[in-house]
């Protein structure tokens, strides 16, 4: 009987112990990716940039102020 009871408090104490470990821990959640956007020419040197970078006059896209001013 005295094992029994042993064996008892040896369960308890383990489930306990096992309780109390830290979780392993959780893969980082993956980066958030932008979507892809539109690109437009300059419509003075033909370099490609973003839309949203680029500069807007009569319908046409510029990549900077003097080619905006030139074109």
């Amino acid at each position: 009987m005295k094992y029994l009871v042993l064996l008892a408090v040896l369960a308890v104490v383990y489930a306990i112990w096992r309780s109390q470990r830290p979780l392993p821990p959780r893969p980082p959640a993956p980066p958030h990716i932008q979507p892809p956007e539109p690109m437009v020419r300059c419509a003075h040197c033909g370099v490609h940039l973003p839309q949203s970078q680029a500069l807007q006059h009569d319908g046409r896209s510029y990549c900077c102020e003097a080619h905006r001013r030139a074109g």
